[in-house]
């Protein structure tokens, strides 16, 4: 089946097309975590295969060591690199207009306002289920979801496996984490001090703090007025800001937020990474336009395809009550 006017048709296709790119941007910027791997330069496409692989590096070179003169040295092969690996965890955001709809919206200026107009909803839409899966442990809809913070940086870091190892078995493997219970205005900053220093090995530190609307309250209230500095760059970006040590500490509550109830994630963001694949980072599906069988209708499919992976998970670390 296809419409009279194909034309029009065309036009609800190049218009989605034409926007993808910008719908992966608004994506990146709908969320913090997102605006910090950017940043690092962390989110990087893959092209195929089964799973996605995230090097690391898991131990120190033997062969490293003292000598003095002549005396011979270590040359033995040494295992330092591996690679964590991820399922590939796709999502879909199909974007439809009916016949009648075209008729009344008639002319190509319509159409794009009206196309324009779904398309932005789609992208929120897609904005959303991402942010929403950065959280999670990966379960949600029969484990279709993408792995999140909930399993990447978790509050039982000793048992289980993520990416593929086995955390009791690799200490490097495993988060940080502080599991109280009772935070409040007057502890927050004495145990947000305990879990960074846990962070940080050398110039490797948390630099990213996302909090819940309770932790968050608890650490604006523990300020000074004139001790509240934001981060420029993601203050611009509409983000709520403030500082703590050298890391930013966002509020991700609110309307609409994620973060898990009265928990903090300390996060250094050069370790973690989005991969989406190539050919589906917010793309159309082929074929472009889709028609149904028995409705006067059309439909686009926004898709996306990937998971997030860490590289360095014994750098990141959460607090959270019990």
């Amino acid at each position: 089946m296809a419409f009279a006017n194909s034309a029009i048709s065309d036009v609800i296709a190049t218009t989605i097309q034409s926007r993808t790119g910008e719908i992966a941007d608004n994506v990146t910027k709908n969320n913090a975590i997102l605006v910090k791997m950017k940043e690092e330069g962390n989110i990087k496409t893959f092209s195929g295969g089964n799973v996605i692989l995230q090097e690391l590096s898991f131990q120190a070179n033997a062969n490293a060591g003292w000598y003095s003169g002549y005396e011979a040295l270590p040359v033995g092969a040494q295992d330092v690199i591996s690679a964590a690996q991820y399922d590939i965890k796709q999502a879909a955001c199909p974007i439809t207009m009916s016949g009648l709809e075209m008729l009344q919206n008639s002319g190509k200026e319509e159409i794009i306002d009206l196309m324009e107009s779904r398309i932005k909803v789609g992208e929120s839409s897609m904005a959303n289920l991402i942010t929403q899966g950065i959280y999670s442990d990966g379960t949600a809809n029969g484990g279709k979801q993408i792995v999140g913070l909930l399993t990447a940086v978790s509050k039982t870091p000793t048992s289980g496996t993520y990416g593929g190892i086995d955390r009791s078995a690799w200490s490097f493997w495993q988060n940080q984490y502080q599991i109280t219970s009772g935070g409040s205005a007057s502890n927050i900053q004495s145990r947000m001090n305990t879990l960074y220093a846990k962070c940080v090995r050398g110039a490797d530190h948390p630099d990213l703090i996302m909090a819940d609307n309770g932790y968050w309250a608890f650490y604006m209230s523990s300020l000074q007025a004139n001790q509240r500095f934001m981060d420029a760059k993601l203050a611009d970006s509409g983000f709520v800001t403030v500082k703590f040590m050298n890391s930013d500490v966002v509020l991700d509550g609110g309307i609409g937020g994620y973060a898990p109830t009265n928990t903090m994630y300390f996060l250094n963001t050069k370790y973690l990474f989005l991969r989406p694949h190539r050919e589906r980072n917010f793309t159309t599906l082929d074929p472009g336009k889709r028609y149904s069988v028995n409705q006067d209708a059309v439909v686009q499919l926004l898709a996306w395809a990937g998971n997030l992976t860490t590289s360095g998970a014994q750098f990141q670390g959460v607090m959270a009550d019990s």
